[in-house]
């Protein structure tokens, strides 16, 4: 693929699941663009809308208001993944490569880069499209904060913020009823949200994808908090987390996905077993999209916000392959194909699990 003197036109999209914070990057990337004397193409429905020729110009209008907005104006998907994509066929879904088609909706607009604004499936399909020679650069976006290559990911702090005042809530609730309330959160396959939220919330008991857990641990724990007075227990459950020797928890699969698992259940697995160990009486929350929902923290709006119109410098220099993050205080770039090496997890010995541990809180091992 040819490549152009100057950089005219880029394309942005948001792909994966939708988080607070998308639209303030779309908003960090319109609005600097404009200075370069760069239009912007505003792709809908993620991967969907670049195999499906579906874009409009984005104007400085379009983004103005939409900071402190959730979800994206440019819509998104977690489904449309173009090295993976679902057709029918005979009444069977089969999948088939449609890189190709997304590669001639890139010529056919006219793009000169592309700033595709996801998590780690998005980074993935990012390194494929560089390597057919798309001018990629990267925004990290998962509320599950996974992503190795940076210290955070916009997303995160409004998941955990969610976490943190619904277990506000339901302490006034389980104190008033002697129960045992369970919280089940997002994250996959990484602890940071139930981690970070339980201990923000005050959770007791905090169960994590990489702590497997031991129901005894957890109604020992329990009945502790009865011996000390405390006649009611939180319990926040990341929806990865599974019992020393167990399996994952999960509520089906859809082929359709590059990871066709889907998680959930656990938390009411492990309110029936607490129930069952100790006798008290326990009951489930599941905040599932609500942790993706809502306006950004303000936190969220200025990382993203730096997020986006650093991308834009990055076009301008053409570093492309490169994947913008948070180092310390400082935006960096980083190559796409670093940052998707492997999965940040929540390490077990960590300071974070280290000051949980100590201020009274169990994780079941």
């Amino acid at each position: 693929m040819a490549k152009k003197e100057a950089i005219r036109r880029i394309g942005v999209l948001t792909g994966g699941g939708d988080c607070p914070g998308l639209n303030a990057v779309i908003r960090g990337v319109a609005k600097p663009a404009e200075d370069y004397g760069m239009s912007v193409y505003g792709i809908c429905d993620g991967f969907e809308g670049f195999v499906e020729g579906k874009a409009r110009e984005l104007s400085n209008a379009d983004v103005s208001g939409i900071l402190a907005r959730g979800g994206t104006i440019l819509g998104s998907s977690n489904k449309g993944d173009p090295f993976h994509w679902p057709v029918e066929v005979n009444g069977k879904i089969e999948i088939q490569d449609k890189s190709e088609a997304a590669i001639k909706n890139y010529i056919s607009w006219g793009l000169d880069a592309l700033i595709a604004i996801g998590g780690d499936g998005t980074m993935h399909i990012c390194n494929k499209l560089s390597k057919m020679g798309v001018n990629v650069i990267g925004v990290p976006k998962t509320i599950d904060n996974d992503l190795e290559a940076t210290d955070v990911t916009f997303g995160h702090d409004s998941a955990v913020y969610v976490v943190a005042t619904s277990l506000d809530r339901l302490h006034t609730t389980a104190a008033s009823h002697h129960r045992v309330l369970v919280v089940e959160v997002m994250g996959r396959y990484a602890g940071w949200i139930a981690l970070n939220g339980g201990l923000a919330g005050g959770a007791d008991i905090i169960l994590i994808p990489e702590i497997p857990f031991s129901w005894e641990s957890v109604a020992k724990k329990i009945h502790e908090r009865e011996l000390m007075g405390k006649k009611f227990s939180l319990v926040c459950v990341a929806e990865g987390a599974k019992p020393i020797g167990g399996e994952l928890t999960t509520r089906g699969s859809d082929i359709k996905r590059t990871d066709p698992i889907q998680l959930g259940g656990i938390g009411k697995v492990v309110a029936d077993k607490i129930e069952e160990l100790t006798g008290k009486e326990t009951r489930v929350t599941i905040l599932g999209h609500l942790q993706r929902g809502g306006s950004p923290t303000p936190y969220d709006r200025i990382l993203s916000t730096k997020f986006g119109a650093f991308a834009i410098d990055l076009v301008a220099q053409k570093k492309f392959g490169k994947m913008v993050a948070l180092k310390g205080n400082e935006i960096k770039n980083v190559k796409i194909e670093d940052a998707i090496s492997r999965h940040k997890l929540v390490d077990p010995e960590g300071q974070a699990v280290s000051v949980a541990k100590a201020v009274g809180i169990s994780f079941g091992d």
